[in-house]
């Protein structure tokens, strides 16, 4: 079941592993900051073309941001 907490989390881990800042990730987005932050503190989802995005930036699958895998990698 999809968590916005977890979402948000998986998103937090990911930057911070790559040295990425919440504006690094807006900029890459076309959002604001703030829209990041609501995103990382579970208040805030985006739409399936930003996930898209942030899964080929950070090169992790869908699936687990999303939850629905404890697996980052992305499938072949």
């Amino acid at each position: 079941m999809f968590s916005k907490k977890l979402f948000g989390q998986r998103i937090l881990e990911q930057r911070k592993k790559q040295k990425k800042t919440q504006q690094d990730l807006a900029n890459l987005l076309g959002v604001g900051k703030s829209h990041i932050s609501e995103i990382e503190h579970g208040n805030r989802t985006t739409t399936a073309e930003k996930i898209a995005q942030i899964c080929d930036y950070f090169k992790v699958s869908a699936d687990y941001l999303l939850g629905l895998s404890d697996n980052p990698k992305p499938r072949k």
